[in-house]
């Protein structure tokens, strides 16, 4: 699989090779140079199939040419060993249950296919030139990082969190493990957690002393395995029924994942991608000018991005056509007032609960449904206990594994927002 650069200012590198550096040297974002377009054909033959035969088989058509059959197939049943439901709530409507993994958020499935394609890579060498993964999140990419990493020799991850501005939930899943887990708690924003991160790895001097690599959405390798629950999702429908999904969107790489396997063929017609009061993109939809904003505190946390890296995907996906990306994305915001309504109405009409980001998918659905409508459900509720519970006014039952992880001590540095900081720290 052949790598190029959004910016076209780089050498185009192998998938190992983009995935190892995370972010191109001309500071613009990997993406596949050719995405391959599979005939109807291909795609009926996988309906019916499990989600994992179908991952492979999307696998495959982009990295089959670096492993053979054998080690992604291997790769993709340990990496994803858990399941993905999808829940019909009524004729034509149904929400895609992604949280049954470790950590209960849906980065689980890239997170835990990136450390076993950075192992494969040959790049994980040991204690004493440890790989450093480095990570900012606004809420649940850290977690899942951190405990897909958990352990493995030759490597330490980093996460940078803006500071009291993820739950508590959250916070304990990455901030509690140890280990070759470093927590950083950063004075500021999840867009100044991510903007460290990105002067980490333009940055000469640091790199020359530290082997760097990201686990963001910055990352190829952490959105090839999303593709695979599009995949799985588009095969779920009559052929004959027109599908949309849609995506509550913060930094935009779930969507892109969509996308991608939109342009391979996958038999989706349309996406809704519904943000927070963090707007960009739909003010983008509107105006046509990307006008970032510093990011706003809502109660769907891990989507409080004010400058969604993953646009610049999303604009090279369309070749920079704003009108053909509207004739298959929409995009609008909603406020903490309509995602509180939300919650109620998926627990009062269907006994679903659901937690912020999820109910931002269902705003996200169009009233007037065609065909079969899906929303991702991205977050397990008990993650987000404190805004779900006054809400449907019962309580949310804690997995063992996060009242677990909550008992135990948290272990965190402290930065200002500045590289010096972070470069000392690293």
């Amino acid at each position: 699989m052949i790598c190029i650069s959004t910016r076209g200012k780089a050498p185009a590198v192998s998938l190992k090779e983009a995935v190892l550096a995370g972010i191109a040297p001309d500071g613009g974002l990997y993406v596949p140079k050719t995405i391959p377009r599979m005939p109807e054909s291909w795609w009926t033959a996988l309906r019916g199939k499990s989600f994992h035969d179908i991952s492979i088989a999307v696998a495959l058509q982009f990295a089959g040419d670096e492993f053979d059959h054998a080690t992604l197939t291997n790769l993709v049943r340990e990496a994803l060993n858990f399941p993905v439901r999808l829940v019909q709530l009524e004729k034509g409507l149904g929400v895609l249950e992604l949280f049954h993994g470790p950590t209960f958020a849906f980065k689980d499935f890239g997170a835990r296919t990136l450390a076993r394609l950075l192992a494969l890579s040959g790049r994980v060498e040991g204690p004493a030139d440890p790989l450093t993964i480095l990570v900012a999140t606004s809420g649940d990419t850290g977690s899942a990082v951190a405990n897909a990493f958990l352990g493995i020799a030759g490597t330490r991850v980093v996460v940078l969190y803006p500071e009291g501005k993820v739950s508590d939930v959250q916070e304990a899943q990455f901030t509690t493990l140890g280990g070759n887990i470093t927590a950083v708690a950063v004075a500021g924003t999840f867009d100044d957690c991510q903007r460290l991160a990105k002067e980490a790895f333009a940055d000469p001097s640091l790199t020359s002393r530290v082997r760097l690599t990201s686990a963001n959405s910055i990352s190829l390798g952490r959105l090839l395995p999303q593709m695979f629950y599009y995949a799985y999702a588009a095969l779920q429908s009559s052929a004959d029924k027109p599908l949309t999904i849609s995506v509550p969107s913060g930094n935009f790489g779930n969507l892109v994942a969509g996308v991608m396997a939109w342009k391979m063929g996958a038999p989706i017609q349309c996406f809704r991608a519904p943000t927070t009061i963090n707007d960009t993109v739909p003010r983008y939809f509107a105006s046509g000018r990307v006008e970032p904003r510093p990011s706003v505190q809502t109660l769907a946390n891990a989507m409080d991005v004010g400058n969604p890296s993953n646009l610049e995907r999303l604009r090279w996906l369309f070749n920079g056509d704003l009108a053909a990306m509207k004739t298959v994305i929409t995009s609008a915001r909603h406020t903490d007032a309509e995602v509180r309504k939300a919650i109620a109405t998926l627990f009062a009409k269907y006994s679903y609960v659901a937690d912020p980001h999820t109910a931002i998918g269902y705003l996200g659905l169009p009233e007037k449904r065609i065909g079969l409508s899906l929303f991702l459900a991205t977050a397990h509720p008990a993650k987000f206990r404190e805004v779900v519970q006054p809400v449907i006014k019962k309580d949310v039952s804690l997995p063992d594994a996060l009242a677990e992880m909550l008992a135990r001590k948290k272990v965190v540095q402290r930065i200002r927002p500045e590289l010096g900081e972070l470069s000392k720290l690293l």
